[in-house]
């Protein structure tokens, strides 16, 4: 690493043309870069300058190496560069994971990336936690608990969660009045490996709590299948995803118990680390919080 140092200030000396301009601009005296010229000699066992009271001159050895240095010294301001870039400005490709029926929010909220032409974007869609560090993973969007880990997680916001149920599913079963009816109804909800009866706990609008156990007539391992069982009739569910408000917004799903409700849930954006974030992350960050607090649920 010195003789790199010693190959730059050699260059400097070149181009500035005299060991007390290569001087100010190196912030270093005159001796120091005199002592880095004669070790570099050294090394190398080459004289690289003539010296004389009024200027400098190569010698042909000089003139050979200070090439290299030169192109050295551009390579690395060119990586400098290249790094002030993909600091200040959104660039390179920015990898996001997020539970597949979340597509539709994501690609709202960074919609305004798209006014930065050196940025790609690739959606990795997962209801499974994705690796963050294997697959090299910018943003890990993840909704409800979080394991302990060391990567870190910044809370985006609360998603409003609701009971709903198809219009037909309802009509062929009747509408629940109470918590207490849901044991009698076709419950949708969790994974398959989970275990087929789930304790669902419910907050009404004045503060009371309902517990009532519930049984699920089916499962799935994606959202967006447990949307399709949801509008296609097969019983009632938590809906959460966009799929879900479009489709509370047409009329293919119905509220059930709208004056109770589940816990909210609370989104979380995962990176490998806090500080020093690229501006792809930075700026991905700054739209999805954004994002999220349009989507805040409102205090009754």
């Amino acid at each position: 690493m010195d003789q790199l140092k010693r190959m730059a200030v050699f260059a400097e000396v070149v181009a500035a043309g005299s060991l007390s301009a290569a001087a100010r601009q190196l912030g270093m005296t005159p001796s120091a870069v005199s002592q880095h010229l004669r070790q570099l000699e050294e090394a190398l066992g080459l004289a690289l300058l003539h010296r004389s009271t009024r200027k400098l001159t190569l010698t042909e050895a000089g003139a050979r190496y200070v090439e290299g240095c030169t192109a050295m010294v551009a390579a690395a301001r060119s990586a400098d560069q290249a790094l002030e870039h993909h600091r200040d400005e959104p660039e390179g490709e920015l990898r996001i994971a997020a539970p597949i029926g979340f597509g539709g929010l994501l690609a709202t909220a960074l919609a305004p990336l798209r006014g930065f032409p050196k940025l790609s974007l690739r959606l990795l869609m997962d209801d499974a936690l994705v690796d963050v560090i294997a697959e090299r993973v910018d943003i890990a969007v993840r909704v409800g608990g979080l394991p302990d880990s060391s990567l870190v997680a910044r809370k985006l916001g609360t998603l409003r969660a609701q009971l709903c149920a198809s219009p037909a599913y309802l009509a062929a079963r009747g509408w629940p009045q109470h918590p207490a009816d849901l044991a009698r109804h076709d419950w949708l909800g969790g994974r398959p490996q989970a275990a087929a009866q789930e304790l669902l706990q419910l907050h009404s609008n004045d503060g009371q709590v309902a517990r009532v156990q519930v049984t699920s007539r089916a499962s799935a391992t994606q959202v967006t299948a447990l949307h399709s069982l949801c509008v296609a009739g097969w019983g009632i569910s938590i809906v959460l995803s966009d799929d879900d408000r479009r489709a509370l917004a047409d009329g293919r799903l119905v509220p059930v118990l709208p004056d109770w409700r589940p816990p909210d849930y609370e989104a979380f954006a995962i990176t490998a680390r806090r500080d020093a974030q690229p501006a792809k992350v930075r700026h991905a960050l700054g739209l999805l919080t954004q994002h999220f607090a349009m989507l805040e649920p409102k205090t009754p």
